[in-house]
């Protein structure tokens, strides 16, 4: 048992690269911490870090010893709340990365419910676009929007949703701007379009209307990683943002928008829930289930119809 408990501690300190880093996640003194290391580096009489002012490193047989660890702790960890699972009371904390837009706009009443559902699971989230590391960094999961990451490869992508997209603009914009029946008419129009990539010039956009596909390519003015800003420079007047019908509800109630190309749409944006290993704990499991199956009632895949039917 005192074995299992050293490669724990020693998982974390090779993850983590940093015996700060790794005593903060596990809430102990960097002091203790290192004294078990190297108590465990004594008991196997190899030494599996590499230790500096600056960095950990590890060695040959760290390395070696890391690989076979992770799978032993994770299983460990595993069985131990595989008996939470028994009585359906998973506990514990959720680490969750998200967007902010996706978090606000989206999943705060799937959050409050799940809540409800599960109250002994506490929760930490960080809005934050940008890619977690989550090898390194203390999180169960990564909500994303956009295609899948392709690197590193060990990462678990797991699509939970495609949110639907149309055209909207402000009615001010609408009536100084140029005729738009077409979605080639697009390159007439300022578009304040929310994407990843954060191509400015010549972004190549796919339309759906029916069985009827078109692709335009069209000059982005404004590349935005955001879909507030995004709506909020519509709202102004600035140009033709890409929004998802439920965000645009109440403006379209108040004739603050008006929804551009009704008969067309735009590919729907996938949503993936990412984690570092399919083996999870009872709460992350439960968690992006229940994401999915929410997010799957709000939102239907339209594939190549024109916009979003809504499940009754």
């Amino acid at each position: 048992m005192e074995l299992l408990s050293y490669m724990r501690l020693f998982v974390e300190v090779a993850r983590t690269k940093s015996f700060r880093r790794a005593a903060d996640a596990l809430d102990m003194p960097n002091s203790t911490l290192s004294r078990h290391i190297a108590e465990l580096e004594k008991t196997i009489g190899l030494r599996l870090l590499h230790r500096s002012t600056r960095k950990v490193e590890l060695t040959e047989a760290g390395e070696v010893y890391f690989k076979r660890c992770q799978s032993i702790v994770e299983e460990a960890r595993m069985a131990h709340e595989s008996l939470l699972d028994v009585v359906e009371r998973p506990s514990g904390t959720l680490r969750v990365s998200m967007p902010v837009d996706l978090a606000t706009g989206y999943l705060a009443p799937i959050l409050r419910d799940f809540a409800a559902t599960y109250p002994l699971i506490s929760f930490e989230f960080d809005l934050t676009p940008r890619r977690v590391d989550l090898q390194a960094e203390p999180f169960d999961l990564a909500i994303r929007m956009g295609p899948p990451p392709t690197a590193p490869s060990m990462l678990v992508a797991r699509q939970i949703a495609l949110v639907p997209r149309h055209l909207y603009a402000a009615p001010g914009y609408l009536k100084q701007a140029p005729p738009l029946k077409h979605p080639s008419d697009l390159v007439h129009h300022v578009l304040c379009v929310a994407q990843g990539a954060m191509k400015q010039h010549g972004v190549s956009r796919t339309f759906h209307r029916g069985e009827e596909q078109v692709e335009v390519t069209v000059d982005t003015r404004f590349a935005i990683n955001s879909v507030g800003l995004s709506r909020s420079l519509a709202l102004l007047g600035v140009g033709i943002a890409a929004l998802d019908g439920e965000l645009t509800r109440e403006d379209m109630a108040m004739g603050r928008l008006r929804r551009v190309l009704p008969d067309w749409s735009l590919s729907p944006v996938p949503v993936h829930a990412i984690t570092e290993t399919r083996l999870l704990p009872a709460r992350t499991r439960l968690f992006i289930d229940f994401l999915k199956a929410h997010m799957e009632a709000r939102f239907v895949d339209t594939g190549k119809a024109g916009g979003p039917k809504r499940r009754r």
